[in-house]
């Protein structure tokens, strides 16, 4: 009997346990074994290795975060520890590894199989949307969507009090959150990495919504740009001279990580997960989950090195036409 481990890498993300639900079950549909490796590559370096059946993986589908566990492993940079997973993965007797992970777990998984032949598959999964290659990675519609809930709630206090708020959102160097959240919310200004604006044109844009009867706004910013308190600082002396209730700014963080993943984030979690499976009895391995044209694919698992995704110019200039 072929047996198959998975492990969850990098950053949390809503979904993850769905991946791993879809994973084992579909494993198991296939006649694997399959065996969970906790704590990401730090598990593969100190055998946290623990077998996995349908049963152990019921009532996580709705659970936020991972019960594989995920950390940061910064041995798995040195060829003395990749080897040793590598004889780790080898001792347990597993046929592939799938890595449940973005653009960095990708690189090291790629790492085991150029180096040591180990077969290995990625599904992509990050809050910040920015693996190349696929149009979508799990976790990103959840995280969108606590921060829409909470730049909801941000606005009352705002219409109330007639101020500018300025909401940092995560992404790191990728803007698909903020674009995302702020055509949902009906913000003023989207400000992403990829498009920057520059200051005058967000203060005008501002002035200019005060000018046509709206005493509030919403500024969203993704972290990847500058911090809410710089861009806060900066637009409470711009404005000054204009009758705002004043600058404020509210930074979301993890609240964006956790929490039951969306429908959405289930349901494509479980399609990638089930799709990763057949690949592999399929004989396919080296290659990462994708989804093109709403369709789960298989691409090389190089794809997505070295290049960057962005969001698509014409939603960034949907959100400014939304804004008069």
């Amino acid at each position: 009997m072929q047996k198959i481990g998975v492990l969850t890498s990098g950053g949390d993300a809503p979904g993850l346990n769905a991946c791993i639900r879809a994973v084992v079950r579909a494993g198991h549909y296939h006649g694997l074994e399959v065996v969970g490796i906790k704590r990401g590559f730090k598990g593969l370096i100190e055998r946290e290795f623990e077998p996995l059946t349908p049963r152990d993986v019921s009532l996580i589908i709705n659970r936020g975060g991972t019960v594989l566990l995920s950390a940061r492993e910064p041995r798995f940079k040195e060829h003395e520890f990749r080897k040793k997973a590598a004889e780790n993965i080898r001792k347990e007797g597993i046929d592939c590894l799938f890595v449940i992970g973005g653009n960095g777990s990708f690189q090291g998984a790629n790492l085991l199989t150029k180096e040591f032949g180990i077969p290995v598959i990625g599904i992509p999964k990050t809050i910040d949307n920015d693996t190349y290659g696929t149009e979508y990675t799990i976790g990103f519609d959840t995280a969108v969507n606590n921060a829409v809930d909470a730049i909801d709630k941000i606005r009352d206090t705002s219409m109330s009090h007639e101020r500018v708020f300025v909401v940092e959102v995560m992404g790191r160097d990728s803007g698909f959150i903020a674009l995302a959240a702020s055509i949902a919310t009906g913000a003023d200004v989207a400000l992403i990495p990829e498009y920057p604006f520059p200051m005058h044109v967000i203060v005008d844009t501002v002035v200019d919504a005060l000018k046509r009867g709206k005493r509030f706004s919403i500024v969203v910013v993704a972290e990847g740009v500058a911090s809410a308190r710089e861009i806060a600082g900066i637009l409470d002396e711009k404005l000054k001279p204009f009758d705002f209730g004043g600058v404020r700014y509210s930074v979301l963080g993890y609240i964006q990580r956790g929490g039951s993943p969306t429908a959405y984030d289930r349901i494509i979690a479980s399609r990638f997960g089930v799709f990763a499976v057949e690949q592999f009895v399929n004989g396919k391995t080296d290659i990462m989950v994708a989804l093109e044209n709403g369709k789960v694919v298989a691409k090389p698992l190089e794809i997505s090195f070295g290049r960057i995704k962005k969001p698509d110019l014409t939603d960034f200039e949907l959100n400014n036409i939304l804004t008069i």
